[in-house]
């Protein structure tokens, strides 16, 4: 894998990916500039109330949080989001031993993703030492619609329970860093399931050693509503894996010199490419 250098095109799309306060990417999923609104707290709740003064149930993990960590109760305020764009403030009504219920104080927002929906395919099923938690908390907050485990030769398999763990990592991150539209941690694939999603897609990049500059590549490339990226795995792909995913239609992308771990390159490439989603939104205004 390789590290992106931090070229002049590169600060400048960050700088003017910054001026954007009232656009932001897909990982706040919101158009408003300031997600905790007068900072209340935000919970998770698979339901929303249908309107105005609706009420709705709240049991389980957002119950104890809310009650046992941050000592909340009766008339206080709080926001629900349901992790597919739906937003509201409301205010606690009740609180018994198994729950609590919520009045809508508005009705229900429903915000659509913003910028260009990444597709993360990384092959990090030998990643150890919490590395592949990273990977996937960094995603989430970066704004990746959705992580899937990549299986390859030389990374063969990921158990069911650290696919969990993962589940539960990501959903941490989506909470802490406020987006609304959760992150999808897909079931592992194997690289031909992964060849017709690419062949279907019109962006699709991998990470290669000695390929062409990313930004280079992105010079003439237009940006799309979704797109996918592909990161190989410790010791890369074998020379049939990459020649198969090439051929399949992905742009090969150098991130620089250095040689990376998976989840290094993984949190790079993403990054470049949601700063580059957002300097084409910049060019539309």
């Amino acid at each position: 894998m390789q590290v992106p250098v931090w070229s002049p095109r590169l600060v400048n799309l960050f700088n003017r990916s910054c001026l954007i306060t009232n656009s932001l990417r897909a990982f706040s999923s919101s158009a408003y500039s300031n997600q905790s609104r007068g900072g209340l707290p935000r919970f998770y709740s698979d339901k929303l109330p249908p309107s105005k003064d609706g009420v709705v149930r709240v049991k389980g993990d957002e119950f104890w949080h809310m009650t046992r960590v941050l000592r909340l109760s009766v008339d206080d305020r709080v926001e629900l989001f349901d992790g597919k764009g739906g937003l509201v403030e409301g205010c606690i009504q009740s609180v018994d031993q198994t729950g609590l219920d919520i009045v809508a104080l508005e009705n229900p927002k429903s915000i659509s993703p913003h910028s260009t929906q990444w597709h993360v395919y990384a092959a990090f099923g030998t990643l150890k030492g919490g590395r592949a938690d990273w990977l996937v908390e960094k995603c989430t907050e970066l704004g990746a619609c959705s992580v899937t485990p990549l299986l390859t030769e030389r990374s063969p398999s990921i158990s069911e329970n650290r696919v969990d763990r993962l589940q539960r990592v990501s959903f941490a991150a989506a909470k802490q860093c406020q987006r609304l539209h959760e992150m999808v941690l897909n079931p592992p694939t194997k690289i031909n399931a992964l060849l017709p999603l690419v062949k279907n897609s019109k962006l699709a990049f991998i990470a290669a050693a000695e390929a062409k500059p990313l930004f280079s590549a992105l010079s003439s490339i237009k940006k799309e509503s979704a797109g996918l990226m592909i990161i190989g795995p410790e010791g890369d792909f074998t020379e049939k894996e990459l020649n198969m995913i090439l051929e399949a239609g992905t742009t090969a992308v150098g991130l620089g010199p250095h040689r990376l771990r998976v989840e290094t390159a993984t949190v790079a490439l993403l990054s470049a490419l949601m700063l580059w989603g957002d300097d084409q939104d910049m060019l539309k205004v």
